[in-house]
């Protein structure tokens, strides 16, 4: 593992970064029906040592029937009008939405024998902090060297408690390589997006299925050009665990994953399928910021706005955005007036339309 560089800190890094706890302040909020889940997770070298951004989410199962009700009078499903194997699957996809995302929780993890506060949740559930670590912590070192392509996970046992450790994914990214940002729906996944009822059914009551190709070409990048992956979707991130399954049982890289915030509670349930090129870029932009020295390649699909949002980052950011690739899932030329107009003043030689992956390069370095 070479993410991690040599250099000196301060003793107090891990109390301004890291939330120190105290052991006398060791004590959870967490009900025994309250479980956790822990994001992957980005790490990003800072002055003295490390910084992980940290999110998860704090829930209580609930089964709630009218909250089922609610789901698919939003999704506009009629159950009855589906297979048994689609009902089945949608019962299953829905549990996600039918949980009691609980607030103001905290909870104390153990790194070693160091305790570490995380919390506190939000309304929704969802809790974000900023993680530090220095360089030259042995514990810290310890986990650079069980990284793999970029990646350690970690198991947090929660102190003052019987539960199980929290698993952490981490994804260590120098200041320098190559990230490629990837859009899910009908990039990596068939989704259908520009047919709702289709789309509905792909989404909450079918198996998810893989693009042929992708995952191939996506390994070959991780394997010969370093590459470093960032999932970023419009979806809800109580899809993120079938997601994450249905990525790792089709042999994608691992990746962090960036989604949309969604609560039935609140005014969030209106925007589910809501146009997502703001979301995106907002997403997106922020690790452009973050990462000023890397390259990066975008690959999307043209069912959307995809085009549009990379061609403008790709004019924001120039010497960054070193690729692009767009999926044709919509049957237009590659001299068509809306992907010229998408790619104004971005080189021609920096985008690419493309229909199967096989059509992809094999290498991405040197890019641009």
């Amino acid at each position: 593992m070479t993410y991690c560089p040599n250099s000196a800190v301060a003793c107090f890094f891990l109390a301004c970064l890291g939330g120190v706890t105290p052991w006398a302040a060791l004590a959870s909020s967490l009900k025994p029906d309250e479980q956790v889940v822990l994001y992957p997770a980005l790490g990003r070298p800072v002055a003295g040592g490390w910084e992980i951004a940290v999110h998860g989410l704090v829930y209580e199962p609930d089964g709630r029937r009218w909250t089922a009700a609610l789901m698919r009078e939003i999704l506009g499903l009629d159950e009855k009008s589906l297979t048994a194997e689609e009902r089945s699957t949608f019962r299953q996809r829905i549990d996600y939405f039918l949980v009691d995302n609980e607030r103001r929780k905290t909870f104390t993890v153990l790194a070693g024998d160091q305790p570490f506060r995380f919390g506190r949740s939000a309304a929704n559930g969802h809790f974000n902090l900023r993680w530090g670590w220095p360089t030259n912590n042995t514990l810290f070192a310890s986990w650079c060297g069980t990284a793999s392509n970029g990646v350690a996970r970690l198991l947090l046992p929660l102190a003052q408690t019987n539960r199980g450790p929290l698993a952490l994914d981490i994804h260590f990214l120098s200041e320098t390589g190559l990230s490629v940002i990837s859009d899910i729906d009908d990039t990596i996944k068939i989704s259908e997006v520009r047919d709702r009822d289709a789309l509905l059914r792909n989404t909450f009551c079918r198996p998810f299925r893989s693009v042929p190709g992708m995952a191939a070409r996506y390994r070959q990048w991780q394997a010969q050009d370093a590459a470093q992956f960032h999932y970023v979707t419009a979806s809800p991130w109580q899809l993120y665990l079938p997601l994450a399954q249905f990525a790792q049982a089709n042999h994608f890289p691992a990746g962090t994953f960036h989604m949309k915030e969604f609560r039935l509670k609140d005014r969030s349930a209106l925007s589910l399928f809501s146009a997502p090129e703001n979301y995106k870029r907002h997403v997106i932009e922020p690790l452009l910021q973050q990462f000023p020295r890397r390259a990066f390649v975008f690959i999307g699909d043209s069912g959307e706005k995809d085009p549009e949002i990379y061609g403008e980052l790709a004019r924001r950011h120039p010497q960054q955005v070193r690729r692009i690739f767009i999926r044709n899932v919509t049957n237009e030329d590659a001299d068509a007036a809306r992907f010229r107009q998408a790619f104004r003043d971005v080189p021609r030689q920096v985008w690419q339309i493309f229909n199967e992956p096989s059509e992809l390069p094999g290498r991405l370095s040197p890019v641009g």
